[in-house]
């Protein structure tokens, strides 16, 4: 059943060229013209790779602080012991603790965005790992949520620090700020998230890494650019 759409989606849709494949600037233009909800949209950018993520060598994951930060209040829970959990929550965290949050997890509670943890506390973290796995919310090193210094992640992450990974199929989807940012800041953030991107391209990718890129509001539709066109743009 095709998904109906509202009228006001339906009128900026025209904005957007049929087949089209736009540069960077005019894309995030054209998307800040695309807002039709009453709240706020977030901005989000949908890769798709020239990678096989079932082998371990095209794996791409990482993270990268946004210059303007993502817009969004990230709701941080670090699971940790002894005096790291005051330091935590001096650093912003929503919650920190150990065993308590652990056993409310494993009953289905999951009132958090980001889990970051020490070294020292994932062997006990190891038994949410089908619940906190399915979410994307695993504490991994590669993605810097599992670190001694629990404290330098959270204030990181609350200031605009994003970690991000490719799916089964090659894809990735962030968000890259707000609709209420200007053009100039949302640009700062995509390059910022691309030029990572580039930079964690595997050696064992071969053809052209970067297949598509889209960018769209939440509630608009999405605005295709020119992969080779970004590529050059990054690079």
């Amino acid at each position: 059943m095709a998904k109906h759409r509202g009228k006001k989606y339906i009128e900026v849709s025209k904005l957007v060229e049929t087949g089209k494949l736009y540069e960077v600037k005019e894309a995030l233009e054209l998307v800040a013209k695309t807002r039709t909800a009453n709240f706020v949209e977030t901005v989000e950018v949908a890769l798709k790779l020239g990678v096989d993520p079932r082998h371990a060598d095209q794996q791409v994951r990482g993270t990268v602080v946004l210059p303007h930060g993502t817009g969004k209040t990230v709701k941080i829970l670090a699971i940790t012991s002894g005096e790291n959990i005051q330091k935590a929550l001096d650093a912003g965290a929503d919650y920190a603790g150990a065993e308590e949050y652990i056993s409310q997890i494993q009953q289905g509670w999951l009132d958090f965005d980001l889990v970051i943890a020490t070294p020292d506390m994932m062997p006990k973290i190891g038994r949410l790992g089908k619940i906190l796995g399915t979410k994307g919310l695993m504490p991994n090193p590669k993605s810097g949520t599992v670190t001694p210094d629990v404290a330098a992640a959270v204030s990181e992450f609350k200031k605009g620090k994003l970690a991000f990974r490719v799916d089964k199929v090659g894809s990735i989807h962030v968000a890259i700020g707000k609709a209420d940012f200007t053009v100039d800041k949302i640009e700062e953030n995509f390059k910022a998230f691309m030029d990572q991107i580039v930079r964690l391209k595997p050696a064992a990718s071969k053809g052209q890494y970067l297949r598509s890129v889209a960018v769209s509001l939440t509630m608009g539709p999405g605005v295709k650019m020119d992969p080779l066109l970004v590529a050059k743009y990054v690079g």
